[in-house]
């Protein structure tokens, strides 16, 4: 009986093994420090709530692993669990290549003429919407095209000037607009080849609010007359419009394969010793 004791206690020690406790306050004091840097340009609470969340996270971490880092125990299976499958041969997926052993998703992305279209597009729609809320607000079509440009002429921040015609707050207002319509087209077609199943909800929804609840923290530093005299209940929906028709055009474009395979010296078209040779046999092979 002696001798079974050992025996014993080693089997009971070698199904169980120490591994480092998981601990969320790395996570929470990353959020903090970012919180205190984005309150510098929105609002002091901001700043406040994040170191906050950074003391508690670093005093958090430092409680997991001084004087003595924290373990939790972890049951290991003494028996191999056997693979078992009913396909008798290995499946082979035909869109994958050679080249793509290690590849980088995604594998097909929008072209540049896709973001702006789709931008151009929202434009189109968004301004159509901002002068049926010119209409709708009995203050004329030239409303909101002055309220764009008016952070440029501060001067003129009565609801009779704004509403009359500039031609210099026109162009301005035109040269913004597209300007970051086809901006914010480009990012859409960078973006939805990552979400490919729900293009519409992405562009058309989650982005514009996500953006217009930026530029609500920020226009007051940015245009504080624009933030005077905005119409939020108009300004959001529009920017949805812009979102669902941008979303909805650059989705529709045809997508080309990247060169992700290639090396970067090939794709940069630097002309180098060894690689050109590379490059054709990537021309043979096409």
């Amino acid at each position: 009986m002696a001798s079974e004791s050992p025996m014993e206690t080693r089997h009971t020690t070698s199904s169980s093994m120490q591994l480092p406790a998981p601990t969320v306050w790395p996570i929470v004091l990353a959020f903090g420090l970012t919180l205190i840097f984005a309150g510098l340009v929105t609002s002091i609470s901001v700043s406040i709530l994040g170191a906050v969340l950074a003391l508690a996270g670093t005093v958090g971490w430092f409680r997991d692993v001084l004087p003595h880092e924290a373990h939790e125990t972890v049951q290991v299976s003494d028996t191999a669990e056997p693979v078992i499958t009913t396909r008798p041969e290995v499946a082979r997926v035909g869109w994958i290549t050679h080249e793509l052993n290690r590849s980088r998703l995604p594998l097909e992305i929008y072209p540049v003429s896709a973001g702006i279209k789709g931008g151009l597009a929202g434009s189109v729609a968004m301004a159509v919407l901002a002068m049926i809320y010119g209409i709708a607000s009995k203050h004329g079509i030239w409303y909101p095209i002055n309220l764009l440009a008016a952070g440029f002429f501060p001067a003129r921040d009565t609801a009779a000037q704004i509403a009359a015609f500039h031609w210099d707050s026109f162009v301005i207002a035109v040269a913004v607009h597209l300007v970051t319509s086809l901006v914010v087209g480009l990012l859409y077609g960078a973006m939805l080849p990552m979400f490919p199943r729900r293009p519409i909800l992405l562009g058309g929804l989650v982005a514009p609010l996500l953006w217009s609840g930026l530029l609500r923290s920020i226009l007051g530093i940015i245009d504080p007359l624009l933030n005077q005299r905005i119409d939020w209940f108009w300004f959001v929906p529009s920017q949805v419009g812009f979102g669902i028709v941008a979303g909805i055009v650059v989705s529709r474009q045809v997508r080309v394969r990247t060169w992700q395979h290639l090396p970067f010296a090939v794709r940069a078209g630097v002309e180098a010793t060894g690689v050109m040779d590379d490059r054709a046999r990537e021309d043979r092979r096409q």
